[in-house]
């Protein structure tokens, strides 16, 4: 007894209890793994073992422990004089009060009226990951993510319900923190959102229809994607590490062929063979095993009125193709601070970024490596790269030769003090702004063999991004009405400046002209002038949105916003655009009280959007000096220029708003206490007033081209998305979910006074420029335009289809061949757990596409091999084909673009930290390994179905182009997270 109280009272005195417990799910009684448990108002916390236990240390018996777990209703519980607690987790219905972010504020799933999803980091696709939106590819229906190659940090095409207009781009606007992001690229080839770290961001929400995007007003026409990064939770503070190793291969090779094939074709066709004894697969010279190395340390917590997040991030990634990499740096600090008791709510957000690309010449070594006579050896007898005579280049040397690094730095903060002026009445400011600077250097070096003259090209630029927002929140809540109004302006500045040299004539030296531009020479001659640019864009734009709802059931929103814009000229300056959206949750009403479903809606909206995306300064007048073929704006007071200066394109200043109106009709319902969820929408998108840079009707005119509205020319998407997902945990221990997606999507062109406005061009000897797909009238976006190839004539010679009959085959008898864009995209998910261990899958696939070959087209014909250039037995394929026939652009090189992908396989392990006796440092420790592009299911027979060569014609955006693409890798990540 005296024992006894001897530990009592110095458990006392140290004021310390311990409280264990098991979290279970209320349903199914099984233990949940993972669920964090915290004390409130502190920083201790930890997590549930393999078995759903916990331990953890607590002040006093006043302490309430905080349970969460991922789809489930956060419970609050008083310890009280227990000492052991068993705590019973419900199901968060289809997670209704999940947080949806929308344009300048959230909302909860059940009371959205739009189209949105959001996704959060635990759905997010895993692999080597260096840019937000292959985090969401196939995640969301409606949403195309392209990648435009294999390189490391490859632009990524992305629509959301199609594209809008023809030269308005169809990039959605995103928002990161509340900070909207101008789509301007910063140099090079990479993505521009390389400056973000995957690992910060906590969710992504995709707005997809007019009634959700047009609080954005001017720059929601092609959706929204509002990215929000992790925070700090005050009294809860943790240290966690994640790093990875992957490797990475070529995951399909073109089938040329091989030494032996190559040899008994050459002479089969009676070409010109060369037979130097050597057998080299030259696609696996260029190529090599990639490492990509990935670490990452964030820190987070806070007291009281202060919460904090830090991050830092590093990854190295190398591109299968030798001397191609990507490097990645960046920070990231969030801090939240409360005062004048909580009234007063300062969020502040810095991110710092350095990402640093290295490019060799990626179409010149395929093409040459494509081609090569595989007879010949990659080295010679010492080891040393191997030189040929004749018309062959060892693609080796390139790597030596050629240069191309863009280097840029980033930093973009915003601070958002929030005010409580009284109840319900809340103002906020949003200051931010966002500064890239970037250096581009290619640099040719000076040589013998191959023989070429050095050169270097030189581009740096800036792009300062600026914003100002205020705006006016109210809430009035009670039993039966909850309405909420916001009203705000916003003003945006973007200042675009840089300027670019190049020289050439470099002798060859040890010096690279890189680090010594002084040694090229001719540095008056019109190709080495100096050259820049200078652009301002300003928005300016007053918004307002109401929602309403009543008795928790029926939902109202409307939004208007008024966007003025310094691309337009003064008399369309401004534009306006509003929506209206209602929601009915049939789930509330007392006929389905009882019923099978948890949560039922239906929901309807209609609104407008408009698109600013064009080039700057269209409504003035561009003028050409005659004597130096410069073009450029009137600067003096009177816009008067000296004589020799005439125009190159007329002022308009009664260019309008493009504009697109869009009707959406959903249903939102999940059934089993919300273990099987889904939505189904319907939507209809028209855009109108499209903008484009048109020739002149009248042939008198002083300027070539001038801009304006095709009134009457529309382009409408509309389509179907389905939305579908069941979660269900077992009484034995495992747990698995199932989700689909499944979008339907037809666009056309309809009204265009054009036969066909060209989007696309080809590559390669005697192809360049040629246009092989556009729009065209009743056909959708990126229609193939080619002529049809229908066999051979009795020479061997290409023939065509005369579609005129006129008995010439010409342009005129060129057809539409199918599109670049799927008419369906589609996606399968699963995941599997059993204690601390889960499998997840994920596939992905489109179809109703065609990609044009331009790589087979420009590289694989008889013609080619019959010179000793190697080939693919594409090129055999007709025997009636003579060798002397060339290969012109044609339905031949149009190909099935659909494919099936399993994109990502992740294996992953939860160990017991309390078993392995290291619970007390560590809290968290998960392995992993993961494969990304393990497979596809497709009849493209060129390195990726999933490509697009970008080759704009007239700034209008191409689509479904196959030229020289980088290839695809098929990867493998080993990696581990550890909370600390």
């Amino acid at each position: 007894m005296v024992l006894s109280l001897s530990l009592n009272v110095s458990a006392f005195a140290t004021n310390v209890l311990q409280v264990n417990g098991l979290v279970k799910d209320a349903t199914s009684g099984e233990p949940l793994i993972g669920c964090s448990v915290s004390a409130k108002g502190t920083s201790s916390g930890t997590v549930t073992d393999l078995d759903g236990k916990f331990s953890i240390d607590v002040t006093d018996a006043t302490t309430v422990l905080v349970f969460s777990y991922v789809g489930y209703k956060t419970m609050e519980i008083t310890v009280g004089n227990q000492t052991n607690i068993t705590v019973n987790l419900e199901l968060d219905g289809q997670e209704l009060s999940q947080v949806v972010v929308i344009g300048y504020g959230t909302t909860s799933t059940k009371d959205i009226t739009g189209a949105a999803k959001s996704i959060k980091s635990d759905d997010f696709n895993k692999g080597i990951i260096n840019s937000p939106e292959q985090l969401l590819q196939g995640k969301v229906a409606g949403v195309n993510v392209v990648g435009t190659s294999g390189e490391p940090g490859a632009r990524q095409n992305i629509t959301v319900r199609g594209p809008g207009g023809v030269r308005t781009g169809s990039t959605p606007l995103f928002v990161v923190d509340g900070f909207a992001l101008d789509n301007s690229g910063t140099g090079g080839a990479t993505n521009p959102l390389t400056f973000l770290n995957p690992n910060d961001i906590e969710s992504i929400d995709v707005l997809k229809d007019a009634s959700a995007t047009a609080i954005y007003g001017a720059r929601g026409a092609n959706g929204v994607i509002l990215i929000t990064t992790k925070k700090g939770k005050a009294g809860f503070s943790s240290v966690t590490y994640s790093g990875s190793l992957g490797i990475s291969n070529l995951a399909r090779k073109l089938d040329v062929f091989s030494a032996d094939e190559y040899r008994t074709q050459v002479k089969a066709i009676g070409g010109t063979l060369e037979d130097l004894g050597g057998n080299t697969d030259w696609q696996e010279v260029i190529m090599r095993t990639a490492k990509t190395q990935n670490h990452n340390l964030s820190f987070s917590g806070g007291s009281g009125n202060t919460s904090f997040f830090g991050s830092v991030g590093v990854q190295n990634q190398e591109g299968i193709l030798q001397k191609s990499d990507l490097d990645q740096y960046v920070g990231r600090v969030k801090i939240n601070q409360k005062s004048l008791n909580g009234r007063l709510n300062i969020e502040m957000n810095l991110n710092a970024s350095q990402v640093k690309a290295n490019r060799p010449p990626i179409g010149t070594l395929l093409g040459t490596a494509l081609s090569m006579n595989p007879t010949y050896a990659a080295y010679n007898s010492t080891g040393g790269i191997n030189v040929f005579q004749g018309t062959f280049v060892n693609p080796l040397s390139y790597f030596n030769l050629e240069k191309d690094i863009t280097t840029t730095n980033r930093v973009m903060g915003n601070i958002s003090p929030s005010l409580t002026l009284f109840k319900g009445l809340d103002y906020k400011l949003n200051l931010g702004v966002d500064h890239s600077t970037f250096v581009r250097d290619i640099q040719s070096l000076a040589s013998a063999t191959p023989r070429q003259e050095g050169r270097l090209d030189t581009e740096i630029g800036e792009n300062d991004n600026q914003l100002i927002e205020n705006y006016l929140t109210y809430k009035f809540v009670n039993k039966q009405v909850n309405l909420n109004l916001l009203a705000g302006h916003s003003y945006q500045r973007i200042f675009l400046h840089g300027r670019n040299s190049s020289i050439n004539k470099f002798p060859i030296s040890d010096l690279e002209p890189i680090y010594n531009p002084g040694l090229g020479q001719d540095l008056t001659i019109a190709n080495n002038k100096p050259g820049g640019y200078a652009l301002i864009n300003e928005l300016q734009s007053f918004f307002s949105r109401a929602n309403f709802q009543f008795k928790d059931k029926y939902l109202l929103t409307a939004t208007v916003r008024a966007d003025g814009s310094s691309k337009f000229g003064a008399n369309n300056k401004y534009g306006i655009f509003p929506s209206f959206s209602a929601g009915w949750r049939l789930s509330e009403e007392s006929f389905l009280k009882n019923s099978l479903f948890s949560d039922l809606k239906i929901r309807a909206g209609w609104g407008q959007t408009g698109n600013q995306e064009i080039p700057s300064k269209i409504t003035q007048p561009l003028y050409t000096n005659t004597v130096s073929g410069t073009t450029s704006y009137p600067l003096s007071p009177t816009g008067a220029y000296p004589v020799g200066i005439s125009f190159a394109r007329l002022a308009n200043p009664d260019i309008q708003w493009e504009v697109s109106t869009q009707i959406d009709l959903g249903v939102d319902f999940s059934l089993f206490n919300g273990a099987l969820s889904g939505t189904v929408d319907y939507f209809n998108k028209v855009s109108n007033n499209i903008l484009l840079e048109v020739i002149p009707a009248d042939p008198v005119q002083p300027a070539t081209t001038f801009w304006t509205n095709v009134e009457d020319m529309t382009i409408t998407n509309k389509g179907l998305e389905f939305e579908l997902n069941y979660q269900k945990r077992s009484d034995n221990g495992w747990s698995y979910s199932l989700g689909a997606n499944l979008t339907l999507i037809d666009n056309v062109v309809e009204n265009s006074p054009y036969s066909v406005i060209p989007s696309g061009s080809a590559s390669g000897p005697g192809l360049t420029s040629a246009t092989i797909n556009g729009y065209i009238n009743g056909q959708p976006i990126g229609t193939f335009f080619l002529k049809d190839h229908i066999g051979f004539d009795e020479k061997g010679q290409s023939k065509f289809r005369d579609v005129n009959n006129d008995g010439i085959v010409t342009d005129a008898d060129r057809i539409a061949a199918g599109t670049a864009l799927p008419s369906s995209m589609y996606n399968f998910n699963g995941d599997l757990g059993y204690k601390g261990l889960s499998l997840s899958i994920n596939f992905n696939g489109i179809s109703g596409n065609k990609v044009y070959d331009n790589t087979a087209n420009a590289n694989f014909y008889k013609l080619r091999l019959s010179k000793g250039i190697n080939v693919t037995p594409e090129a055999i394929l007709y025997p009636e084909e003579a060798t002397t026939n060339a290969a012109p652009i044609s339905t031949r090189y149009l190909k099935d673009g659909s494919f099936f992908r399993l994109n990502n396989l992740s294996l992953a392990y939860d160990l017991n930290t309390s078993k392995l006796g290291i619970d007390k440092w560590i809290s968290q420790f998960r392995v992993y390994v993961t494969g990304q592009n393990l497979m596809v299911w497709t009849k493209y027979d060129g390195y990726d179905p999933e490509v697009n060569t970008d080759r704009t014609i007239n700034g209008i955006s191409s689509y479904g182009i196959d030229y020289l693409s980088y290839p695809r890798a098929k990867s493998i990540l080993f990696g581990l997270n550890l909370s600390f």
